[in-house]
């Protein structure tokens, strides 16, 4: 049974239609995925779906007495969060039915009326519905999406914006409603409070539509999938993989029928022309309401949205050197903060900076660490453990608090921040570009075209860009000097789906040595074969990718055991376990476990589809019996080697060719009337026999005019 309906939606912004004729349903239990490009209007479906904003046309329709809830990507918009006092009584308050039956029970005892039934039936009621183990469930929702519990006393209205999304999505937890609408809600989460809502996704009994860019997070959470894509909704069976080969498997059949079209259009308007000309007008009147009937029903090529396309070469128009095989190592090195500098009057109207007296905040600490050449290293751990930190001292922005940082022979480093500088008032794509590297107006629009600004997105103001846009703009920048060693924060935070699937081939491919801060899970198992893990102020190297590294965990592995071994390593002399690798091991990094940097989807034949055989039937007719035997039908070169015939020979073959010809339309007429027949409709054996036939006697009539196109080719 259906609790949301939506028909014929539409949706407009001036000039600009963001949904179309959108039509679909959700059922109790369904847990569905949104997935499409940036600007697709996955918000604005979610927004309308939970009656926050109104169609321009069409109707939603939801069962009565359902219950909604809706994360959005900015929580501060949500007053009740913000107005609480701490952030337990705001999670706490989203089972706003448990807690009225909570206080109205408080209030029969308080007047000694618990021996009345209706305090009976109150309490049975309250029970059943989890009233009794609500405070547990809200400490289970804070402690798994990564609060402290220290935290739990702050006011929403204090804390970061990330921070504030985690607390309305643990209040929704709570809540419960029978439909949950979920807009991004993997943005601020680390691994741990992925897998924490993943788990609880899963086990809810209630309807779910989350739109999301996080392949993993969709694969571990939904059973079906909604694509929006040029204003239409098109609906999927199973998870996020499934749909991709759904989709991939459509988009290449689509494809196909769109040249058979093609050829089957020519092919009409060549037989009208012949017929024409021979004055043989029933059959051309014929042939040209099929080429009308193809014509209104003309299948359009898939279209594919714009990708985005990471250069091989920087913008300076030379590639990366080569460094030395240890590119970066990191000894006893401690990461933190410096204390503030105070500043006094010199006495002569100058200021100086002194020393606060404060000691340093120190961050975590790495024993030691090291990157060969060419290795992809995934940087993971909790929010706030110091992977940020890490790669800020790495870079250069931070100076280390203590211990050996030192680079390999000619690195060049690049480095892509997760937290964006301020942008200038004024200052446009373009500009922040030519400003970064002195190149003509061409060039510079030409490389901007590949990170996806086209047109007049090139003088979109840098402070007006969305998410999205902006972590392109930073691509490019990074990729105007070569660079052999790349730093990446969170590369993909609000990139949609092709978007990271081009970073990560990118990433595949590129000959630098990667140092990379994620959360998307798909791009640490695609792209890196180690793992730095920093955790409870210790950073230390991992041996594996990240799935390994998630068993490891299952099965005990810790930071600290991990560092007390490398620690009886490096004393006991058998140096660091992130030495150079030998040659099982770095061989394994392109071995037949690692994905393919690209792939590739064809036909059976490798080919564009063109070379296509004629559909045979199961079960051939009397009237195509002649068909089966017959010789592939020859080109129209082919034809047009052979030579002409003598007039006899002609007059005997065109008079054998249309009398087949006629035969076999009234055959063909006669089986479509009977198609229409309500008793064969009613029949299904004879329903079958009749289209089987139908089919052969289609595909005679075919081979049929084409010998008839191939004997007026050899007409005397």
């Amino acid at each position: 049974m259906s609790i949301l309906r939506l028909v014929g939606v539409g949706r407009e912004v001036g000039d600009f239609v963001i949904l179309d004729d959108v039509g679909a349903s959700v059922a109790a239990g369904d847990r569905i995925g949104l997935v499409g490009p940036n600007g697709a209007g996955k918000t604005t479906l979610l927004r309308i779906a939970a009656g926050l904003d109104e169609p321009d046309r069409g109707d939603v329709q939801r069962k009565r007495g359902l219950s909604l809830g809706m994360l959005a990507q900015e929580a501060h918009f949500d007053a009740a969060l913000m107005a609480a006092a701490d952030l337990r009584t705001a999670v706490r308050s989203g089972a706003a039915a448990l807690e009225s039956m909570e206080r109205e029970l408080a209030e029969m005892e308080h007047a000694h009326r618990v021996t009345e039934a209706a305090y009976e039936e109150l309490q049975h009621r309250f029970d059943v519905l989890g009233g009794y183990t609500l405070d547990q469930r809200v400490d289970e929702a804070l402690s798994g999406l990564g609060f402290a519990r220290d935290e739990w006393a702050r006011p929403p209205a204090e804390m970061s914006g990330g921070q504030q999304t985690r607390g309305a999505l643990a209040r929704l937890v709570i809540a419960d409603p029978d439909l949950l609408l979920l807009d991004e809600p993997t943005n601020h989460l680390d691994l741990d409070a992925l897998e924490w809502l993943e788990e609880h996704l899963r086990r809810r009994a209630g309807s779910l539509i989350v739109a999301s860019h996080d392949r993993a997070f969709l694969d571990a959470t939904v059973n079906r999938i909604w694509e929006l894509r040029d204003r239409q909704l098109t609906v999927f069976r199973g998870d996020y993989s499934a749909y991709h080969r759904q989709r991939e498997e459509r988009d290449a059949r689509q494809a196909k029928d769109v040249d058979t079209q093609a050829d089957q259009i020519a092919r009409e308007r060549e037989l009208v022309q012949r017929y024409r000309s021979h004055r043989k007008f029933s059959k051309m009147h014929e042939h040209e309401a099929r080429l009308e009937r193809l014509e209104a029903s003309r299948i359009t090529t898939p279209t594919r949205g714009r990708r985005l396309k990471l250069p091989s070469t920087a913008l300076a128009g030379v590639g990366p050197a080569r460094s030395g095989e240890l590119t970066v190592r990191m000894e006893g090195l401690v990461v933190g903060y410096l204390p503030p500098r105070a500043s006094r009057s010199a006495g002569n109207g100058q200021t100086q900076e002194t020393g606060s007296g404060a000691s340093p905040t120190i961050v975590a600490r790495a024993p030691f660490l090291a990157a060969q050449r060419g290795e992809r290293i995934g940087v993971v751990g909790p929010n706030g453990a110091g992977k940020t930190t890490l790669l800020r001292t790495i870079a250069g922005e931070l100076p280390p608090l203590d211990g050996i940082l030192a680079f390999g022979n000619a690195v060049q480093l690049g480095y892509l921040a997760q937290l964006r500088e301020a942008a200038i008032a004024g200052s446009t794509v373009l500009d922040a570009l030519l400003g970064a590297m002195p190149v003509t107006a061409g060039e510079a629009r030409g490389y901007l075209a590949r990170f996806l600004f086209r047109g007049d997105d090139a003088f979109k103001e840098v402070r007006a860009l969305s998410g999205g846009e902006r972590s392109r703009l930073e691509l490019a920048l990074l990729g105007i000097m070569p660079a052999n060693l790349l730093l990446l924060d969170e590369p993909t935070n609000h990139l949609d789906i092709p978007a990271r699937e081009a970073i990560e081939a990118f990433m595949a491919e590129a000959p630098a040595t990667l140092l990379v801060v994620s959360h998307d899970r798909r791009l640490l198992e695609t792209v890196c074969d180690k793992l730095w893990v920093v955790d409870h102020g210790l950073a230390v190297p991992f041996d594996g990718g990240y799935r390994a590294w998630r068993a490891a965990l299952a099965e005990g592995w810790t930071v600290e055991a991990a560092a007390e071994a490398e620690a009886k390593r490096l004393r006991s002399g058998m140096g660091p376990s992130s030495s150079v690798r030998g040659p099982a091991s770095s061989s394994a990094a392109t071995g037949p476990d690692r994905p393919p940097p690209f792939a590739s989807y064809a036909g059976a034949d490798g080919g564009s589809g063109r070379n296509r055989a004629r559909p045979t039937a199961s079960r051939p007719a009397k009237t195509a019996a002649r068909v089966a035997t017959a010789a592939p039908t020859p080109t129209r070169r082919e034809r047009e080697k052979r030579g002409k015939l003598s007039k006899d020979a002609y007059r005997r073959q065109a008079a054998a060719v249309e009398g087949e010809l006629t035969r076999l339309g009234l055959r063909k007429s006669h089986l479509e009337l009977a198609m229409g027949d309500p008793a064969v409709q009613a029949n299904f054996v004879e329903l079958r026999r009749v289209s089987s036939e139908l089919a052969d006697v289609e595909a005679a009539l075919a081979t049929a005019e084409d010998a008839w196109l191939e004997l007026e080719e050899r007409a005397p």
